[in-house]
């Protein structure tokens, strides 16, 4: 059986009209543009409109994903949606944008796992073509952050916006697409970075909304020192199983 090869095929984004730049959040928490800049390097940020839901964002997005790969929508084999932030916790957006799109002959399905959710949908959706399963995938990053934002909270408000990336994923020439993947995940860490209600360990109540735990929580000193080193090190595995060094 000859050996398959995954890549993208083309590639499409959306951000929401909207601008709250750094100077907007000054007149809202104890921040300023300066603070932020010097230890983010975030200067603004795209916020989705009242109406609009992650799969709205999603849409236009892949569109120009479909668009820019010269591939319709009907030729779609799979559908992945990575997001924190569902339109609803079931159907799955995935479903919505498949609807929405008009590909009636694709799977779909939401996959969560948060800032990494589109490495891990690439990762399979290279996996799915590489093994002859499909041809062709949308893989599609998107969030609408600023529902579940505490805006009172420095610490994770001048972080989080709202938007879509998409990509067309199908089998590619040798030598080109993926080269290799490295994945993990560190449970322990959860407490660091959550949203505390809202599932079932603790189902929405008066409580929890008046508590606002359904909002971001986020221990930055500690979402940091982990993600410095864990980058780092995956950055060095998936380059040593690529057989590519840093110099290149």
């Amino acid at each position: 059986m000859q050996m398959k090869y995954a890549g993208i095929l083309g590639m499409g984004f959306y951000v929401p009209e909207k601008v709250l730049t750094n100077y907007d959040l000054e007149k809202m928490v104890e921040t300023s543009h300066d603070w932020i800049v010097e230890r983010t390097g975030i200067k603004e940020r795209h916020i989705a409109a009242p109406e609009q839901a992650t799969s709205d964002q999603a849409l236009i997005a892949a569109r120009k994903a479909l668009e820019d790969a010269g591939i319709e929508a009907e030729q779609l084999d799979c559908i992945i949606v990575a997001t924190e932030t569902p339109d609803t916790k079931f159907p799955s957006t995935a479903c919505v944008l498949q609807d929405l799109l008009g590909a009636k002959a694709a799977a779909a399905f939401d996959l969560s796992a948060g800032c990494s959710g589109f490495v891990y949908s690439l990762s399979v959706a290279n996996s799915m073509i590489t093994s002859g399963l499909y041809k062709h995938i949308l893989i599609v990053g998107a969030e609408t952050l600023s529902r579940i934002m505490n805006w009172k909270d420095r610490n994770t408000c001048v972080l989080f916006g709202d938007g879509a990336g998409a990509a067309v994923v199908g089998e590619v020439p040798e030598g080109y697409g993926v080269l290799s993947v490295e994945m993990g995940a560190d449970g322990s860490g959860g407490k660091f970075l959550q949203m505390p209600a809202g599932g079932s360990r603790k189902p929405a109540s008066h409580e929890t909304v008046d508590n606002n735990e359904h909002y971001i929580f986020m221990d930055g000193s500690e979402v940091f020192k982990f993600a410095v080193k864990i980058m780092a090190s995956a950055s060095k595995k998936v380059m040593d199983k690529a057989g590519i060094s840093s110099e290149e």
